[in-house]
């Protein structure tokens, strides 16, 4: 198939994706949304490795700036990866980590730009022009922050429960987990099924008229 040929089969690809669009109906606003909480306890049923897959599969789609994806994720499930984090984690969240099937260390790339050839192929000089620029490694954190809520709700579409912690020693974690490369640690999502008394109650929300305005 030649280039030309390719380019219309995508595009139209993307034409018959757009004519299929629908909103998302109430079950599914209430599984991403309105019911969705974070979790504080989960059973004992295990997490298989194909539904971790499913979650990224999911959360790498959405939008990130010049495309640079730069979040990595370590998924600690053994017993002695668990034993080597739980030092690192505040006392209080030790018993939620400790009952967690699977807990996500969410990190940033600092080198991420390195890879905006790849994955910004029609425009491969944003590599040089992000990695000369002062901020970089706070555009970098940004997005993969957005990321991290791109990734939270992957957990929720695949049926599983997410359990977001910040209350964590990151330079030990990225000491124990990340020696050796570009990441740094940002936050810690324990992901498995609830447990009993998994919830506390909904938490109160800003009244629209206080926060939203239409111009």
């Amino acid at each position: 198939m030649t280039h030309s040929k390719t380019k219309d089969h995508a595009a139209q690809a993307d034409s018959d994706i757009a004519q299929r669009l629908s909103a998302l109906g109430d079950d599914g606003r209430d599984l991403l949304f309105r019911r969705a909480r974070t979790a504080n306890t989960f059973s004992a049923e295990p997490v298989a490795d194909a539904l971790l897959e499913e979650v990224w599969d999911l959360a790498q789609w959405p939008p990130t700036s010049a495309n640079g994806n730069p979040l990595r994720i370590v998924f600690i499930r053994s017993p002695e990866a668990k034993a080597r984090l739980l030092p690192c984690i505040d006392e209080g969240n030790r018993p939620k980590v400790a009952a967690a099937p699977v807990t996500a260390v969410l990190a940033t790339d600092t080198a991420f730009f390195e890879s905006i050839p790849k994955l910004l192929p029609f425009k491969p000089e944003m590599r040089d022009l992000l990695a000369g620029r002062s901020d970089r490694d706070h555009i970098g954190e940004f997005n993969a922050t957005l990321q991290i809520g791109y990734f939270i709700m992957a957990v929720r579409a695949v049926g599983l429960a997410a359990g977001p912690m910040a209350g964590f020693d990151r330079a030990g974690v990225d000491a124990e987990f990340l020696t050796g490369t570009t990441w740094r640690s940002l936050l810690t999502v324990n992901i498995g099924h609830p447990g009993p008394a998994a919830w506390y109650d909904r938490l109160p929300r800003h009244d629209p008229s206080d926060i939203v305005r239409f111009v």
